[in-house]
């Protein structure tokens, strides 16, 4: 690990076939990543799907990585372990075998088309909001 590396949120989530075991092999791939060591998970949760439709339940889950790598080659990384997995990008809020989303990096803010850093849903995802805090114990 460099110097440079900084630490990013990941949230995992799954709610098709094999939920824990996708969770499990996205853990596993992004602690092989270049420049990238996980340094902590929170408790896997489930929860009802957002967005209205009718499917099943997810099992939800943040990781804490710190890596050298940029956000963009994250989120290739991050699409490339989704695809891996079986996910494919039918649907808005659809069903899905693997969804890995780049929560937080560092202190960065990215605004881009299909990149925005925090993730926009943070404040509205409680899941999320508990599973950072065990995370990151000793901030506010």
């Amino acid at each position: 690990m460099t110097a440079a590396a900084e630490r990013a949120y990941i949230a995992l989530g799954s709610n098709l076939g094999d939920r824990e075991g996708h969770l499990a092999a996205a853990r596993a791939a992004l602690a092989a990543l270049p420049r990238t060591r996980l340094v902590g998970a929170s408790r896997v949760e489930e929860t009802a799907p957002l967005g209205g439709m009718d499917q099943p339940p997810y099992l939800n889950q943040m990781v804490a990585l710190e890596t050298g790598l940029e956000p963009r080659a994250l989120l290739a990384a991050c699409q490339a372990i989704e695809r891996s997995r079986g996910r494919v990008r039918a649907e808005h809020w659809g069903a899905r075998t693997l969804d890995l989303d780049i929560v937080r990096y560092g202190d960065r803010r990215v605004a881009e088309p299909d990149l925005i850093i925090p993730h926009p849903g943070l404040p509205h995802r409680d899941f999320w909001q508990r599973e950072l805090a065990e995370l990151e114990p000793d901030e506010p």
